[in-house]
């Protein structure tokens, strides 16, 4: 590992959304009111264009303008991440060369996942290639496996990546078996990668296990409520985590038993900050069913404690 080694991202790091017109166009005048509100509410920095930012329902074009804007509007407050990964790897390697040129902190990118890789050994060759587009950026591999497919064995990619991987200070870890990072772990020799995990409903999961960073969708609407949650276990009250994590995922059920996974999105318009529908595949919720899942995350009181300091 390299110099790049003290690159980390503690504490919540929001997957934004990518505002959208009703049209389906990128709307890249919402970006800057977006970054404001995540600030304020207390984000410590943001992953751009990843599954939450559809990314990979953009044009590469598209990813580049998405990417411009975010960094602007972050100004250097936060660091801003970007989600490169591609099933081109000639495209992905030409995002992380923008995401570098434009003044990005950091990039990330999945593995290629319709042709996957058959191996560690052939996801270090893909992953070599895309983050030669970027090698003065800290580099998170993005472990998403229900999404991807690829699920490798995480241990012996990090082995791998101690000698051909000099950029990689992390991984990106979607996945609930827990049980499979403590075993990544035995390879990741003095802590020398930052895992940040991505299951918003395992947040306390993931601190008791040891990891002091998370990416998710939820913090775009609800970083309140998990910073709660991360100071009343370290703080020891452990009681008061494991009930403000209960609630976290009550509301993450609601969302989905009314809306889907696109209610993620649909809620920041409910709060105020309307980032714009879904673009096709994903299909953005009903009106009705928005208004259900409204009423039912108040019941719940939701707008008091997963919003208000």
């Amino acid at each position: 590992m390299n110099s790049q080694d003290s690159f980390r991202l503690p504490g919540l790091t929001s997957a934004v959304f990518t505002p959208m017109h009703e049209d389906g166009t990128v709307n890249p005048g919402r970006i800057g009111p977006l970054v404001e509100f995540l600030i304020q509410d207390g984000v410590s920095s943001l992953f751009v264009a990843g599954s939450t930012g559809e990314g990979l329902s953009l044009s590469s074009q598209e990813r580049r303008l998405v990417t411009e804007a975010f960094v602007e509007a972050a100004g250097g407050r936060v660091p801003v991440v970007i989600h490169v990964g591609h099933n081109c790897l000639d495209e992905a390697y030409a995002l992380a060369r923008h995401a570098q040129d434009t003044g990005a902190s950091a990039i990330s990118a999945v593995a290629p996942f319709y042709f996957k890789p058959d191996s560690p050994e052939t996801l270090i060759r893909c992953l070599a290639r895309i983050t030669a587009g970027a090698p003065e950026l800290p580099f998170y591999y993005y472990h998403i496996p229900t999404l991807t497919g690829a699920d490798v064995d995480l241990a012996a990619l990090i082995r791998l990546c101690k000698d051909r991987l000099l950029t990689m200070v992390g991984i990106k870890y979607s996945d609930p078996r827990l049980h499979l990072y403590m075993a990544a772990q035995s390879a990741n020799s003095s802590d020398s990668l930052d895992f940040v995990f991505g299951v918003d409903e395992m947040l306390l999961s993931a601190w008791a296990a040891g990891m002091r960073g998370a990416v998710g969708s939820t913090y775009n609407f609800a970083a309140p409520l998990y910073q709660k949650i991360i100071s009343s276990f370290m703080q020891g009250d452990l009681d008061r985590a494991r009930t403000l994590q209960a609630r976290a995922a009550a509301m993450i059920d609601i969302i989905l038993r009314t809306c889907g996974r696109t209610g993620f999105k649909a809620l920041m318009s409910v709060i105020g900050v309307d980032c714009g529908p879904c673009r096709l595949p994903q299909s953005s919720p009903a009106p009705k069913d928005i208004r259900r899942m409204t009423h039912a995350l108040e019941a719940i009181g939701f707008f008091e404690w997963g919003r208000l300091e």
